[in-house]
């Protein structure tokens, strides 16, 4: 059995181009996924023309019942050495204080507390403390986390702030464990992310405000990913690289 990368969200966009770019480079891949069963399945399907075993696992990384399942999934196809923490939401663009208490739970539930679990599963698995042989967590941030994302998601901004901060923390906490904490900062990435927020064609509008004057692809963000994953980045850790054309 070969080294297992867990990739959450990893059906489209950047958890998508994150997968295919960990197959080529002989990872096995579990695609987790929430709601589109087809886009991981297809996901999945990619993955394994490069000769690497893959598997689409579905887990709302919110239910810890879940993730606790998809981590035993992922045991049976090998060693656990990378876990990238990619799965996240934003709902419909909205002033702050319009925002309700239930909408800030289930941005939270996903996108901090959901990477939370996930990141202990894979120290539980990948932490020397616990026998394991050691890894990476990649976390995936935004640029909102420093941008705020005034009138439009200020809850989001601040769920991917507490990802920052879980970052340095939890990186400095296992650094004697063989087990390295980073996180790239996307900024304006051509995703379907944008949909859920109600504005499809937002990268295109937000981009003159990008100093490249261009949103960014999913695969230049992947391969931030799969640099910090890397043996090349093996002397840092509880760091957060921006990935964001200079925004």
């Amino acid at each position: 059995m070969g080294d297992v990368m867990i990739v959450t969200g990893g059906g489209r966009g950047i958890g998508r181009a994150t997968c295919l770019r960990a197959a080529a480079a002989g990872y096995d891949v579990v695609v987790n996924w929430a709601h589109d069963r087809s886009a991981a399945e297809s996901a999945t399907e990619r993955c394994t023309e490069f000769g690497v075993q893959a598997v689409a696992v579905q887990a709302d990384v919110a239910d810890e019942s879940a993730v606790t399942a998809m981590f035993e999934e992922a045991a049976r196809l090998g060693s656990l050495r990378v876990l990238v923490n990619n799965a996240g939401i934003v709902q419909p663009q909205q002033r702050f204080d319009e925002m309700t208490v239930d909408r800030w739970r289930k941005m939270l539930d996903v996108n901090v507390i959901g990477a939370f679990t996930c990141a202990r599963e894979a120290v539980r698995r990948m932490s020397t403390r616990h026998g394991g042989a050691g890894g990476a967590i990649v976390n995936v941030s935004s640029a909102a986390a420093y941008l705020g994302s005034p009138g439009e998601y200020v809850d989001y901004a601040a769920s991917k702030a507490a990802i920052d901060t879980m970052t340095i923390g939890l990186g400095k906490e296992l650094a004697e464990e063989g087990v390295r904490v980073n996180a790239v900062r996307p900024g304006v990435v051509t995703t379907e992310i944008h949909a859920s927020g109600g504005e499809p064609g937002r990268a295109n509008r937000v981009a003159p405000t990008v100093p490249m004057k261009r949103p960014g692809d999913p695969d230049e963000v992947a391969a931030a990913i799969m640099w910090l994953a890397s043996a090349e980045a093996s002397y840092i850790t509880g760091t957060t690289l921006d990935c964001s054309g200079g925004r």
